[in-house]
């Protein structure tokens, strides 16, 4: 069995799913506050010196999946696995956020796409030497109709199952 143990919690403007940014990209003039509990504190040391980093969480209000689903950014069904939709069979989360301050146990960071509240798994220093990528391909997104969509209403929630 597989268990995870949360680090901290995340205090965002979001208080509940439907008008998140669906993406970082989408909350660029908003702050977060991540706080990681004290036990944990330690951890943060020589973190400072990065300018982004990655956090993983937990979607603690996704409910159940469905391996078919359509995606903010489309109208079409795609496969779960090509989209970045919160309900999943291991409902946790990746977003790359800028570091704005670390005061004793309190992150301060830009560009918060999560809820209010949520549970913080993991923190990675983003490093562009090691994740900024060449020659990319976006799959479906690329001929998707892109509609302009920016943030988050009931479709993956624990209220709508659709």
């Amino acid at each position: 069995m597989v268990g995870f143990e949360p680090i901290g919690v995340i205090h965002s403007p979001y208080k509940k799913a439907e008008g998140v940014p669906i993406q970082p990209v989408f909350s660029k003039s908003v702050t977060a506050r991540v706080e990681v509990f004290p036990q944990f504190q330690q951890g943060l040391k020589d973190l400072d010196g990065f300018s982004h980093i990655m956090l993983l969480y937990f979607f603690h209000q996704s409910d159940g999946y469905r391996l078919l689903c359509r995606p903010f950014l489309d109208n079409q069904p795609r496969g779960l696995f090509s989209t970045r939709a919160p309900r999943r069979p291991n409902p946790i989360g990746l977003s790359i956020v800028e570091l704005i301050t670390i005061e004793d146990n309190i992150i301060t960071i830009g560009s918060p796409d999560m809820i209010d509240g949520t549970p913080l798994l993991d923190i990675k220093p983003y490093m562009e030497k090691f994740d900024v990528k060449e020659n990319i391909r976006s799959g479906w997104y690329e001929q998707a109709d892109n509609r302009k969509q920016t943030t988050a209403d009931s479709r993956f929630t624990h209220e709508s199952k659709k």
